[in-house]
C-alpha cells in the first residue's frame, strides 16, 4: 500500500493534520539551516490580503526604489532583484520553499536594503514563512476566496492572522481600518499598529478623493498623493504602501514621489491601446471583491458616458461557492456580460459556467454566453462603441491557461492586441 494512504488509514484526521504540520515545520527549518538561514538580517516587508497584494507590494517597491533603496520583490505578477525585473509566470504567489530560500539567498548576495513580498494564506498555513524576519506586515482586506482550501472564512482569517501574531512577530503592522475584518486582525496583532482608511480615527486618514480616468489623487494625513492607476481600491493599495514608507522613515516628498512613480502593474488594470475608440483593460480579478473594484473603476473611467462590457468566467477546481456571487457582482456593474471560460483545470466547463450563470440570472444581468474565450473577446470588441470600456477579467499577466488539465499558451494582452488589429 502507498505509505501516504497507509498513514491516512491508520491515523485519525487530527493525527494526520498534526503529522503534516510537524513535517512542514521541520522541512522549512531543515532547508533554512542547510542554507545558513539566508533571510536572517534582511528587512522583510510582507503584504497579505484577499485583493490588492500585488499592487500594494509593487507600490512599496516603486516607492523604496524612488527613495534610492535597493530592493528585492516577489509578487504574483513581478519578480525583481536589485532592479532586474521579470514576470512571475509560475502561477504561484509564494514560491516553493526551496525556491523561496534561493530567492532570499540571492537578495542577501545582492545586498538589498529591503525584501518586499506577497504572502498568501496557503503559504502561512503551510509554514512557508516560518522563521522569516518580517519587519512590517501589511493587510489589504479580507473577502471570500480560497474556501476550497480553508473551508470557512474563520479558517481563512486565522491563516492570514499568522502574519501579525507571535508566529512571525512583526515589529510593525499596517491594517485597513475600513475592512470588515479589521477588529479581528487588530486584536491578534503583536506589532505596533498603523491604520489607514476613511474612518475618522484612522492614523492615516484618506480624504479629498478625486478620481479620473488617468488615475487618482487624494490626501493621506498631511500628504497629497497621486497615482496613475485608476480606481478607489488603488487609493487604498497606495495608502497602505505610504504607511510603510512612513514607518521606515521616508519623508513625505519621498513617499509622494514614490507612489507617483508606479506607472502600471502587469495584468492589473493594464490598458491595451492600439488606437481603438473604446477602452480595454486586462485585470487579474477573479474574486467577487476584486471584480467589484475593477468594474467600479471601469464605470468611473466612462464617467457615465459609456458602457462597461466584461469578458469573464470562473476557475475550475477552486472555490465553487464564490461562482454565483461573482456572477451577481458582475451583473450589478456591467452593462453587457460575455460569460466565457477562464481556466477549467479538470472540471467540466459547462458546469462552471452554469454556476456563474445562476448568479447573473438571479441579478437579472444582461449576458451572452460564449464558451470560447477568444471568440468572446472578439465579440465584446465588435459590440464596443465610442466611450465604452471593455474589461477582460481573470487572466491578468499569465502567459498560459490550464484547460482540461493541460497548459496552453495564452497571453490575454497579446490576444487583445491581435484582435483589435483585425477590426
Amino acid at each position: 500500500m502507498n505509505p501516504k494512504k497507509l498513514v491516512r488509514k491508520v491515523l485519525p484526521k487530527q493525527g494526520i493534520k498534526a503529522a503534516e504540520e510537524s513535517y512542514r515545520r521541520g522541512r522549512v527549518y531543515a532547508l533554512q539551516a542547510r542554507h545558513g538561514f539566508p533571510a536572517k538580517g534582511l528587512h522583510v516587508i510582507a503584504v497579505t490580503g484577499t485583493n490588492g497584494k500585488t499592487t500594494t507590494a509593487n507600490y512599496i517597491n516603486a516607492m523604496l526604489k524612488s527613495a534610492g533603496k535597493r530592493t528585492a520583490l516577489f509578487s504574483t505578477a513581478v519578480i525583481e532583484l536589485d532592479g532586474e525585473s521579470r514576470l512571475n509566470l509560475t502561477h504561484r504567489t509564494v514560491p516553493l520553499t526551496s525556491e523561496l530560500i534561493s530567492f532570499f539567498k540571492q537578495a542577501k548576495a545582492a545586498r538589498v536594503d529591503y525584501v518586499v513580498m506577497e504572502v498568501t494564506s496557503q503559504a502561512l498555513d503551510q509554514h512557508k514563512m516560518l522563521g522569516m524576519p518580517v519587519e512590517i506586515a501589511v493587510m489589504t482586506n479580507l473577502t471570500q476566496d480560497h474556501l476550497d482550501y480553508h473551508k470557512t472564512m474563520e479558517n481563512y482569517a486565522a491563516a492570514k492572522a499568522r502574519l501579525f501574531t507571535n508566529y512571525l512577530s512583526p515589529e510593525h503592522v499596517v491594517l485597513n481600518s475600513d475592512d470588515e475584518w479589521f477588529e479581528y486582525f487588530a486584536k491578534r496583532s503583536v506589532g505596533d499598529i498603523t491604520t489607514y482608511g476613511q474612518k475618522d480615527d484612522s492614523d492615516a486618514l484618506i480624504s479629498t478623493i478625486r478620481l479620473q480616468a488617468t488615475g487618482s489623487n487624494w490626501s493621506l494625513a498631511d500628504m497629497h498623493l497621486q497615482t496613475q492607476l485608476p480606481g478607489t481600491f488603488n487609493i487604498y493599495n497606495a495608502s497602505a504602501a505610504a504607511c510603510v514608507g512612513e514607518l521606515i522613515g521616508l519623508s513625505s516628498d519621498q513617499i509622494e514621489q514614490g507612489i507617483a512613480a508606479l506607472h502600471a502593474v502587469p495584468g492589473r488594470m493594464e490598458v491595451i491601446d492600439t488606437g481603438q475608440n473604446f477602452g480595454v483593460l486586462v485585470d487579474y480579478a477573479h474574486t467577487p471583491d476584486a471584480l467589484d473594484n475593477v468594474l467600479t473603476a471601469a464605470k468611473e473611467i466612462t464617467s457615465g458616458k459609456g458602457r462597461v462590457l466584461v469578458v469573464f468566467g470562473a476557475t475550475g477546481d477552486r472555490d465553487k461557492a464564490k461562482r454565483p456571487i461573482m456572477g451577481g457582482v458582475v451583473a450589478a456593474h456591467a452593462d453587457l456580460i460575455y460569460l466565457t471560460d477562464d481556466e477549467t483545470y479538470t472540471e467540466d466547463p459547462d458546469t462552471i459556467r452554469a454556476e456563474v450563470r445562476a448568479g447573473i440570472e438571479r441579478a437579472k444581468g444582461n449576458y451572452i454566453e460564449v464558451a470560447d474565450r477568444r471568440q468572446a473577446i472578439a465579440a465584446a470588441f465588435t459590440a464596443a462603441r465610442v466611450g465604452d470600456v471593455v474589461v477582460l477579467a481573470g487572466m491578468g499577466h499569465q502567459d498560459t491557461r490550464n484547460m482540461g488539465g493541460k497548459s496552453i499558451a495564452w497571453d490575454e494582452r497579446d490576444i487583445a492586441r491581435e484582435l483589435l488589429a483585425k477590426r
